[in-house]
């Protein structure tokens, strides 16, 4: 990784941020914007790496000691992104959203379209398939990420779901689902049907695009 001082100036996240704009930066641009800077042994756009996978990991459950186990991050650092993440929830993305097509589940999930590792997400929804919870279940190596239902169902038990949405990307940059994702559709969606939580969708996407298994009626 290239750290902040040895980046051209025009590349630094606040000079892109000016010139590409808020929704042309990385998710590290953006949370070392937020940082702002680094310590005196880390530099900020290191600290924002390292606190990429804990914040997608740990969220909605997140707190301020899980970010300060990473070294450079004190109270106030920790403080600070949770603020802004609670902030955003409360105006970008509340809980209460209403999924009637698949198109409405890309803006819960395509953040972490760009990611490199896997990323396998998990929506619970109530009866009237209102987002209670968006969850990322596992992070994995590419194309290896394995699922087991007790992962993918044991938090929309908690929620009280109704039907869970699933979702992963795919680092190649191609949304085509592969067989092991077909196998795993097929898996959970039995799962669901023992438990009684019906499984609505199954979104392979990208940054080129999405493919869904309930528009292509594979569930």
């Amino acid at each position: 990784m290239m750290l902040l001082r040895e980046m051209p100036i025009q590349d630094r996240p606040r000079e892109r941020l000016k010139s590409a704009g808020v929704s042309g930066l990385q998710d590290a641009e953006l949370l070392a914007i937020l940082l702002g800077s680094g310590t005196r042994h880390r530099d900020v756009m290191q600290l924002a790496a390292d606190l990429l996978p804990v914040i997608d990991s740990g969220w909605p459950t997140l707190e301020s000691i899980h970010l300060e186990k990473i070294v450079g991050v004190g109270q106030a650092k920790a403080g600070l992104i949770l603020a802004a993440l609670e902030f955003a929830r409360r105006r970008i993305r509340p809980n209460g959203v209403k999924i009637t097509r698949s198109e409405q589940i890309l803006p819960l999930v395509q953040h972490i379209a760009d990611r490199k590792q896997e990323h396998f997400v998990c929506i619970s929804l109530n009866g009237a398939h209102e987002v209670i919870a968006t969850r990322i279940i596992t992070i994995g190596l590419v194309n290896s990420t394995q699922i087991h239902p007790r992962e993918v169902f044991s938090d929309p038990l908690v929620d009280r779901a109704c039907a869970i949405i699933v979702a992963h990307n795919h680092p190649s940059g191609n949304p085509a689902p592969s067989d092991e994702d077909r196998r795993v559709t097929r898996v959970l969606k039995d799962a669901g049907s023992i438990l009684g939580i019906r499984l609505l969708d199954h979104i392979v996407f990208a940054s080129s695009g999405y493919y869904s298994f309930a528009d292509s009626g594979e569930i």
